[in-house]
């Protein structure tokens, strides 16, 4: 029974969403502001952006897993 409350709640969350209201209103989406602005300032965000995927990187574990034997977790 309660998975029927929340699969109601989840159905009724698609319907009321902010997007779709925004799109009938008329009202610009954020990807439709986006693509009207013509990149005004965005190269200093993205350079943002790829400095820190590129910090990501950091984040990643060399595996001494030789194909043998486990990885220890």
């Amino acid at each position: 029974m309660r998975s029927r409350w929340k699969i109601a709640a989840c159905v009724a969350a698609c319907f009321v969403s902010a997007p779709a209201a925004a799109q009938n209103g008329g009202v610009a989406t954020e990807t439709q502001e986006r693509q009207h602005s013509n990149g005004d300032g965005n190269i200093l965000w993205n350079i943002v952006g790829l400095v820190g995927l590129l910090g990501l990187r950091g984040l990643w574990r060399e595996s001494d897993n030789d194909g043998y034997t486990d990885d220890p977790v």
